[in-house]
This record gives structure tokens, C-alpha cells and sequence, in this order.
């Protein structure tokens, strides 16, 4: 259910039309901002390998020194379910996940 179109390692993102960064691949940020909380995708930046892509998210999503931890991950490397497949993809048709079917007993009160 998911998409990807595959890439050979180093090619060139085709999304990307080069310019000031020469072409290097896309890699999608996420930044962690306080141990104990989930990292979130902050944005992207493109970058010939990894560790160079650490250090322009770290300059470009975190100036005001706000993250703890930093991951990158080629975009290439990322597989997604396809938005044209939402509805299918996240039927919601489960209607056990919903008390509706369950009978409350008196005692337990209001939920």
C-alpha cells in the first residue's frame, strides 16, 4: 500500500532543479525539542551526505539552541501510503474501537 520510486544511491533528487546547493540529494529533518518528547519533521535541506545534512539542520531549524536531538533521512528512503488511497488506506469502518456497543454499569458513574 505504500509508494516509492526508486532511486539509485546518489542520484540526484528529480524534484530538485539545482541551484545554489549543486544538485545534492533531499534529506527530510526531524528535530526532538525536549527529552522525552516525539521528534517532528521540521522541514528539509539538501546535502551531499549525512553528516553535512545534521549540521544544516542544525543551522537552519534550530537557532535558538530548542533541540535536543536531531535525525535526517534521505528522502529517497522514505516510503508513504499514496493520498490518493486516504479513504481505502484508513477505513475507519471499525466500530468496535467506539463504546457504543458496551453497556455501562450504574456504578461505574459517568465516564
Amino acid at each position: 500500500m505504500s509508494y516509492h520510486v526508486p532511486r539509485a544511491e546518489g542520484e540526484i533528487d528529480p524534484t530538485f532543479s539545482g541551484g545554489a546547493t549543486g544538485g545534492y540529494p533531499l534529506w527530510e529533518v526531524f528535530i526532538r525539542a525536549k527529552r522525552g518528547l516525539n521528534h517532528v519533521h521540521a522541514g528539509s535541506v539538501h546535502a551531499p551526505d549525512a553528516e553535512t545534512a545534521v549540521l544544516a539542520a542544525r543551522d537552519v531549524y534550530t537557532r535558538r539552541s530548542e533541540g535536543v536531538s536531531i535525525w535526517v533521512v534521505r528522502s529517497t528512503h522514505i516510503h508513504a501510503s499514496d493520498p490518493d488511497e486516504a479513504d481505502a488506506f484508513f477505513d475507519s469502518d471499525k466500530p468496535y474501537r467506539h463504546p457504543t456497543f458496551y453497556e455501562i454499569p450504574e456504578e461505574v458513574g459517568h465516564m
